[in-house]
């Protein structure tokens, strides 16, 4: 069945909602700049950690690990002193800096330009393999070796000159970037993502969306949807809940039956309360932004039958998800362990200055 979402922008603010039901939030004042590129100033190497810290032209420097994670990287050696162009890849939070990267990444709604790497890929979301194949042999000829393709989910429904298209606007977003760079001057931003609503529409390219468009505040739904994410405890429609505690690690998750209908037996009823948390627990995810390591502890099961049900069901319910996550699976200990990629701010500190608004 096809997801009924809306991206909905009005004033300073965007959101998305599916099926009616609020799962993304991001205020248009956020200070998250993700994804921006900068020019930054090598200002000390730390050989032994692996490391350099960069001016990038704010009161806190950024941190920049020397080895990229990428094998296929083509950047060299760096050294004290040294002006690259640098990607903010997640916002400074309390203390630390911004952490970033040379590894440059361009996203597109199609694809994703990597002008610092060689390496061709298919996003995860293609699951079969012919179209895998279709969509690596188009993205090999359209970088031919001039930089790097993550072909989206979106690709596999778009034709070759229309990915053509937007891979030679972004390699011309790059081309410009580069010749700024090259003219010097103070480190600071020289391109800047933090446009919110074209950021979504991106995303969400492949699975379709209706704008909707508001001239005043989010509305008492949203208001009211958006409150409640401040709760630990979430009541599921059939009587359980999950209980959400944001560590400074990771983030745990425990699902309960509490006041569960259930008719059946036991684990029968452990079973539904289970996946019935799986599509809480994605939503909850993706509204709050958590991000880093995410332990979920279900009620017991002992059928791997059962088992296996939840981690596929938990699996459907992130594919809508924008967001890299990663489902690892049961841990020695009966949790199902899962990372989703950390992207700016949780939604606890744009909740909390919009509350304080109100």
């Amino acid at each position: 069945m096809k997801t009924d979402r809306k991206i909905i922008c009005g004033s300073g603010f965007c959101a998305v909602t599916e099926d009616g039901r609020l799962v993304e939030y991001i205020s248009a004042e956020s200070d998250d700049r993700s994804g921006s590129v900068l020019l930054g100033r090598i200002d000390r190497m730390m050989p032994g950690m692996n490391c350099a810290f960069a001016d990038i032209g704010r009161k806190k420097n950024g941190f920049l690990p020397l080895d990229e994670e990428s094998g296929s990287f083509t950047g060299g050696e760096i050294q004290s002193g040294d002006t690259l162009v640098l990607q903010v890849k997640k916002e400074e939070t309390g203390d630390k800096g911004a952490f970033l990267t040379r590894d440059i990444t361009l996203p597109g709604s199609t694809v994703i330009l990597m002008p610092m790497n060689r390496y061709i890929g298919v996003s995860s979301r293609v699951r079969d393999e012919a179209e895998r194949k279709r969509l690596k042999d188009t993205g090999t000829q359209i970088a031919d070796g001039r930089f790097g393709l993550v072909m989206r989910n979106a690709a596999a429904e778009t034709d070759e000159e229309t990915i053509r298209a937007e891979t030679d606007r972004l390699f011309g977003i790059w081309e410009d970037i580069r010749r700024r760079a090259a003219e010097g001057g103070k480190p600071g931003t020289v391109f800047s993502v933090n446009d919110p609503l074209a950021r979504l529409k991106e995303d969400y390219a492949a699975g379709g969306y209706e704008t909707v468009t508001v001239t005043d505040g989010p509305g008492d739904e949203i208001s009211m949807q958006l409150k409640q994410a401040s709760e630990r405890t979430v009541r599921l429609p059939g009587g359980g809940n999950i209980v959400i505690d944001r560590c400074e690690a990771m983030t745990v998750i425990d699902v309960n039956t509490a006041s569960s209908n259930g008719k059946g037996s036991k684990e029968r009823t452990f079973l539904e309360t289970n996946l019935e948390a799986c599509g809480e627990i994605a939503r909850q995810a993706r509204l709050r932004n958590l991000g880093g390591i995410i332990l979920i502890d279900f009620i017991d099961m002992d059928s791997e039958t059962d088992r296996s049900l939840v981690s596929d069901r938990l699996y459907e319910c992130f594919r809508n998800d924008r967001i890299k996550t990663v489902i690892h699976g049961w841990t020695r200990l009966g949790l199902m362990e899962m990372t989703r990629k950390r992207t700016g701010k949780e939604i606890r500190q744009e909740r909390e200055k919009w509350i304080a608004e109100k």
